[in-house]
């Protein structure tokens, strides 16, 4: 009986398969390492991802749903100690804002959108709430099922390749199990 290379055949296939899930996440997985808060109108980072290069940790900005990079936000430079940095906005308006952290070092630390409500009576907090990505840039895409990431091409590509590939070997494994006098 020629089974258990077939099932070694199968069992690599079904590692590589149950890995490749984990392999494209892992870039996203790294990129949250921060926590951001608000309490009224003040806005403030957490992250421990940083390290002191030349008594610098790094800075952090808040961007609006209009602007589109690091230095067209609003900066602050991060401080504390190596368990952990902070930086802190206060005098926010109520809307969608983006806080991205960059270390001294030059790598993003992680970047996560928060929205401020605008609190009812003076002296009340506002009401906030935060998602680990940023805020879609058009909204919904309704007729793409729901989706607001837009896949570039590379991405697309990579996947009609890996459906494609996974027809032909299914096809050409039906087609010798049909005929067992061929190898």
């Amino acid at each position: 009986m020629h089974t258990s290379p077939l099932l070694v055949r199968s069992g690599l296939t079904l590692a590589a398969a149950a890995a490749l899930p984990a392999a494209l996440a892992a870039p996203s997985a790294a990129a949250s390492g921060i926590s951001v808060s608000t309490t009224g109108s003040a806005v403030s980072v957490v992250t421990g991802a940083c390290s002191e290069i030349n008594g610098s940790w790094g800075n952090a900005a808040l961007l609006t749903s209009r602007q589109a990079n690091f230095s067209q936000g609003r900066q602050s430079a991060l401080s504390g100690t190596a368990a952990g940095q902070s930086a802190a906005w206060t005098g926010v308006r109520p809307g969608t804002y983006t806080v991205v952290v960059v270390c001294s070092s030059g790598s993003t630390a992680g970047t996560q959108s928060v929205i401020v409500s605008s609190g009812s009576g003076s002296g009340s907090e506002a009401t906030t709430s935060s998602t680990a990505s940023p805020a879609p840039s058009r909204g919904v895409l309704g007729g793409l099922g729901g989706a607001a990431r837009d896949y570039g091409t590379l991405t697309l590509g990579i996947g009609a390749a890996l459906v494609s590939a996974g027809a032909v070997v299914t096809s050409w494994y039906l087609r010798r199990r049909s005929k067992p006098h061929r190898l």
